[in-house]
């Protein structure tokens, strides 16, 4: 047996447990060494009763299905959020996370997950697992948009929201060498994001938002915006502060419809508007690299807790109070 993470009631987590789960075909079996925190606290809010929490893991492979495989018992992974079938075009090019069988359902606040193997990565030997553990949602979900967009030292780049995944858009722009505009009204965040070397956070509340984001850019826009929030408000800033032929990446989760007029915001705009999904599994050894010899990445987990601790940990994350969480299972 095992132990995970649960929902139990609204604003209720425990631990509870669980068989260890057995891999079949190309799939592994791996300790979870580190689960890092993401969406999670939508869930506990809501409060309906469920044992599949967590998207972002990090571990060793203890167990696989198969001989001949590309991992071994021994090898430290990180084990990349959802799963793909591995053989599909999307696959096979490195974007999974695209792939038609990919489930909506994950539970990596485990001691144990299985994985199939296209989904994983090695971790480089000099590399710790906690350092890894920013490989999945806290820096690469915004990495995947940031080389979409092409962002470079040349340019300014606009990002709305600086929870943990827009902090990361924050790390992975600077090491790029960009100027870098934020729109947050969180103190706590606007904080952590000063100290990541952003430079300058605008108010979202702020009615003059727009034309003092344009005036930090000359007046022409910032070059690039990413979207980090998934708020509709959020989406048509940025739309309409990026510059004419620019390029707006969506990354915050949104159910909400967005208005946009295709005349006026695209085609006599010129603007490219995209959504970004993680990121390409062979640009791993790229952020590989921002997570090496960025100085800033040690200054962006703001809380480790055991996951023993799994309740404090989630009002934490509610608090809004943090940056990047992470989870020790074995402890």
């Amino acid at each position: 047996m095992m132990k995970k993470a649960a929902i139990v009631g609204p604003r209720m987590a425990e631990l509870v447990e669980r068989p260890i789960p057995k891999p079949q075909g190309r799939e592994v079996l791996i300790k979870v060494h580190v689960a890092p925190m993401c969406t999670e606290y939508k869930a506990f809010l809501e409060g309906k009763p469920h044992d599949c929490l967590g998207h972002e893991a990090v571990g060793e492979v203890v167990e696989t299905a198969q001989e001949g495989g590309l991992f071994k018992v021994g090898d430290r992974v990180v084990a990349m959020p959802l799963s793909g079938c591995g053989e599909c075009e999307l696959c096979l090019a490195g974007d999974y996370i695209h792939c038609l069988s990919n489930p909506m359902m994950d539970s990596a606040m485990a001691q144990y997950i299985v994985k199939p193997e296209v989904c994983l990565r090695k971790i480089p030997d000099d590399l710790s697992y906690e350092q890894a553990a920013l490989a999945c949602c806290g820096l690469g979900a915004s990495f995947g948009a940031i080389r979409k967009l092409g962002v470079s030292a040349y340019d300014t780049l606009l990002v709305t929201g600086l929870g943990p995944v827009g902090l990361g858009a924050v790390i992975n722009a600077k090491f790029c060498g960009a100027v870098v505009i934020g729109v947050e009204s969180n103190p706590y965040r606007i904080e952590t994001a000063r100290r990541l070397g952003i430079d300058a956070v605008i108010d979202p509340r702020d009615a003059e938002a727009l034309a003092k984001i344009a005036e930090l850019t000359g007046g022409k826009g910032p070059d690039y915006a990413v979207d980090c929030s998934g708020v509709p408000a959020a989406h048509r800033l940025c739309i309409d502060a990026v510059k004419r032929k620019g390029k707006v990446a969506f990354v915050g989760e949104s159910h909400n419809e967005t208005p946009i007029v295709i005349s006026r915001d695209m085609i006599r705009k010129g603007i490219h508007l995209i959504g970004s999904w993680h990121y390409n599994l062979n640009d791993f050894p790229l952020l590989m690299n921002v997570i090496r010899r960025s100085r800033m990445t040690e200054s962006f987990v703001s809380h480790v807790f055991p996951m023993s601790r799994i309740q404090e940990a989630l009002e934490t994350s509610v608090s809004q109070q943090c940056a990047k969480i992470m989870l020790k299972p074995w402890e």
